[in-house]
């Protein structure tokens, strides 16, 4: 059923829109591990993140979605790392990819059909089933990578 539920939404999502942009944030903690999402709709470990809505900034549609999906708010505006095409997945659509240093998680939303697990990770310890998007973007920030314009 939720694959279901996500081909229908991009279906609609391409209809309603010519260009789809989404918000995601490499949330670090003072160990300076990264906090990472599990869907219950599509596999593998990702950023945290999601659309950007009409009349909506990229920067507010990164709050909203922190808090959402993993309770973190942030304490001061994250820096922003780029602009990636997504189109190998989903054509017409692009990733802001932020760095998120200055936050509280007042609260850890309990699991659901959209989030069903939040973690903190290591760089050594990265689950092998990470979106190999967001493992290319560790590589750029935490290991000197050269940046690529395609998530």
């Amino acid at each position: 059923m939720p694959k279901l539920v996500n081909s229908t939404l991009r279906a609609w999502w391409r209809f309603s829109r010519g260009l789809t942009l989404g918000a995601q944030g490499v949330v670090v903690d003072k160990a300076s591990q990264v906090l990472l999402v599990r869907h219950g709709y599509r596999p593998g470990w990702h950023f945290p993140g999601g659309g950007v809505e009409r009349n909506e900034t990229m920067l507010d549609a990164l709050a909203r979605e922190l808090e959402e999906e993993t309770g973190v708010s942030l304490n001061k505006p994250p820096k922003l790392h780029g602009l990636f095409s997504n189109g190998d997945n989903f054509p017409g659509d692009h990733i802001a990819l932020f760095i998120v240093h200055e936050w509280d998680q007042p609260r850890v939303p309990p699991p659901n059909a959209e989030i069903a697990e939040q973690r903190f990770f290591t760089m050594e310890n990265m689950p092998a089933d990470m979106d190999a998007g967001a493992r290319r973007r560790l590589a750029e920030l935490f290991e000197g990578g050269s940046i690529s314009e395609k998530w």
